[in-house]
């Protein structure tokens, strides 16, 4: 099993930046890609940043491209999520999760098998 602890969360104001953090333990060598999800209530859980911990290569929603960076330290088997320039739409409940192989499908929560319990980010106008 991976366990995933996420932390960074809060509230800012638009135009702020936030910086989330996803530590992983366990078994990890189950994951090759990690990233983040999000989900605002009434809405589906969507894809935000993904990272190929391989080779660092990313994956990015449309949505945040340009403003959100996702990085790891393979070393700490830590994921980051780098956010700036923030806005209300933003705000939700941020997820990480871990998968392996998930390639071609790299923002479909589906395809993950790990979770953290949720970090809450709100973005006041």
């Amino acid at each position: 099993q991976v366990q995933l602890v996420e932390s960074g969360g809060g509230s800012v104001q638009a135009g702020g930046s936030l910086r989330l953090s996803c530590a992983a333990s366990g078994d990890t060598y189950r994951t090759n890609y990690m990233g983040w999800f999000r989900q605002a209530p009434g809405r589906e859980r969507e894809g935000v940043a993904i990272i190929y911990t391989g080779t660092g290569v990313t994956y990015y929603a449309g949505s945040v491209k340009g403003r959100f960076t996702v990085s790891a330290d393979n070393a700490k088997n830590t994921v980051y999520l780098q956010m700036n320039s923030l806005k209300p739409e933003d705000t939700a409940m941020y997820y990480c999760a871990a998968g392996r192989d998930v390639v071609g499908y790299v923002l479909v929560a589906s395809k993950y098998n790990y979770w953290g319990q949720g970090t809450q980010v709100t973005v006041s106008s």
